[in-house]
Parts: structure tokens; sequence; C-alpha cells
């Protein structure tokens, strides 16, 4: 399973609407993990009731990061970071000498 985490957020101080959102998703399996960075930017529409700032939680802006990515961008990230682990797991390319063990 993919963990998401906001990292931080950033905000318009006229009316505390958050316009980005700065987060990692990170996957772990065994001693082996993976993980991304990346932001979501979101636009004020008319008629949108909003959040106050001070009341948001990590789980609703984690909705709102997975809504902007949509169920294949979610889907892609996750494959992406078990390939990573996969590639962790069975390295396809090595560094070193023979003599130096």
């Amino acid at each position: 399973m993919t963990d998401f985490k906001i990292s931080t957020l950033e905000r318009d101080t006229s009316d505390n609407f958050v316009t980005v959102a700065h987060w990692t998703a990170t996957k772990t399996d065994g001693e082996f993990t993976a993980s991304t960075y990346s932001t979501a930017s979101f636009v004020k529409e008319d008629g949108v009731n909003l959040i106050p700032y001070a009341e948001l939680t990590e789980a609703q802006v984690v909705e709102w990061v997975k809504a902007s990515l949509g169920e294949e961008g979610v889907a892609a990230i996750d494959t992406a970071l078990a390939n990573n682990i996969a590639d962790q797991k069975a390295p396809k390319a090595a560094v070193g000498t023979p003599w130096s063990n």
C-alpha cells in the first residue's frame, strides 16, 4: 500500500485558500522503501465552500491530492514505487570490484 503524506501547504493569506500542497508517496516492502515527492495545485472556483484553513486535516488534503491525480495517476505512482522496490531487491546493475569484499 502506498502512503501519502502532506509535507507543507502554500496558501493565499487574504482568504487562506490552499493553492499548493507539497506531498510525498511512500511504499515499503520489508526492508525496502521507495518514495516520490511532488506538488498539487488548486484553483479557487466560484461558489465553492472553503474549509477554514485551521480546520483542514491531512486526510482531507491527501484526498484533494489523490483527486487531482485521478485513479490512473494514483495507480501509476503505486506501480512506479513497486517497480523501484523490485529493482532494489534484484538490481540490474552493480558497482564495485571483485577484490574488495
